[in-house]
């Protein structure tokens, strides 16, 4: 089990820092402030929350603060998680109203739950912090801690319930990948729920003086964690699945970008007043920056020059192969020639659309190496 809580935190804070990499780059998009929201809530809480169950202090905090923090940072989670479900299905302006509906339980949930740790005993704070941990043992009878974890599970229990629900709700009419990011986190809210509920069973039990049975209790705990898990998994999915497809258009512009170098350093010798920017430096070899931006603006240039030296192309055999009759062209214009031919379509794609003509533009390349 303490293998199992170190991998969980170390996937928390690999989560975390994923997420704010993402939040750094995308800072107005709500609805990875949410998705931040969740992942932070679940990755500060889980250091104050193995402290609270060991029965230690944590960085000036007596256990029961401890697990408050830990309390509270998850139901900011559980928020964070209502809010992405909010962002995705509304219009930011009513979600926004939503939202705020959705604080005011989370404020006051939190106040009562600070109330009741405050009015803790001090003799018993450190028993009350290990409740959880206790599989049915820990202080009865004692209002203030049953107040305050039945409140705090009964939160994230209404939340793991309503996003049940919102999750498979819209998961039906999603986008193949938001589909299968909502599939994963429905399947971990499904392990949630139960979890929880026996959860807010054994606080209100315990108060009477009758725990729950401790199977049951431990049959929480493995239905908690990897609840967690398939949450943080599902809703980050979406998001990660969509930086490697750009990862992939960025790898396939990269390549296309250096196999279209032969032939527009042929054109750019004969036409190099037709360079939209510079003329690229060594170093534009081995950058990994502005890809994009110096893809399309080759794939441009390549074009404008073959349209600059279609009339000379023309005048050539059309039996030739095309980097024949374009070199020759060059040779000709290069010479001093004029000629009264009009421009003709060179290199022309059978499909429609960009990525065919460059297609067509990396086949004469490739003849002209």
């Amino acid at each position: 089990m303490e293998h199992l809580k170190e991998t969980q935190g170390i996937v928390a804070f690999s989560a975390l820092a994923v997420v704010l990499y993402l939040l750094v780059r995308r800072p107005h998009d709500p609805r990875l402030r949410s998705v931040t929201a969740l992942v932070a809530g679940w990755a500060i809480g889980h250091p104050f929350g193995r402290a609270a169950a060991g029965g230690r202090w944590f960085l000036g905090l007596d256990p029961m603060v401890c697990q408050l923090v830990q309390h509270s940072m998850l139901q900011i989670g559980v928020y964070g998680l209502i809010c992405f479900f909010i962002f995705s299905a509304l219009d930011d302006a009513r979600a926004r109203r939503q939202a705020l509906r959705h604080l005011v339980p989370l404020a006051l949930c939190v106040l009562v739950m600070t109330w009741a740790v405050l009015s803790i005993p001090d003799d018993l704070r450190v028993a009350a912090a290990r409740v959880p941990n206790s599989l049915g043992g820990g202080p009865t009878g004692v209002l203030a801690i049953t107040v305050f974890y039945s409140l705090g599970n009964g939160y994230l229990l209404y939340g793991f319930a309503t996003m049940f629900v919102w999750a498979r709700r819209y998961a039906r009419g999603a986008e193949p990948r938001l589909r299968r990011g909502l599939l994963i986190t429905s399947t971990g809210l499904a392990l949630l729920v139960p979890a929880d509920a026996i959860f807010v069973a054994s606080n209100v039990s315990r108060y009477f003086g009758e725990p729950l049975p401790r199977w049951l209790l431990t049959a929480a705990v493995f239905f908690l964690l990897p609840g967690v898990l398939l949450c943080v998994v599902g809703v980050v999915h979406p998001i990660v699945a969509m930086r490697v497809a750009a990862s992939r258009l960025w790898l396939r512009h990269l390549r296309a970008y250096h196999r279209l170098a032969p032939l527009w350093t042929l054109l750019h010798e004969s036409f190099p007043e037709d360079a939209l920017h510079r003329v690229p430096s060594r170093r534009d070899a081995v950058s990994l920056r502005g890809v994009h931006r110096r893809y399309y603006r080759r794939v441009i240039e390549c074009r404008d020059g073959l349209v600059r030296i279609s009339p000379y192309v023309a005048e050539t055999p059309d039996s030739l192969p095309l980097a024949d009759r374009l070199r020759s062209g060059l040779r000709t214009r290069g010479s001093g020639a004029v000629t009264v031919r009009q421009p003709i379509a060179l290199a022309v794609p059978e499909d429609d659309g960009m990525d065919a003509d460059v297609r067509e533009l990396e086949k004469l390349a490739a003849s002209l190496r």
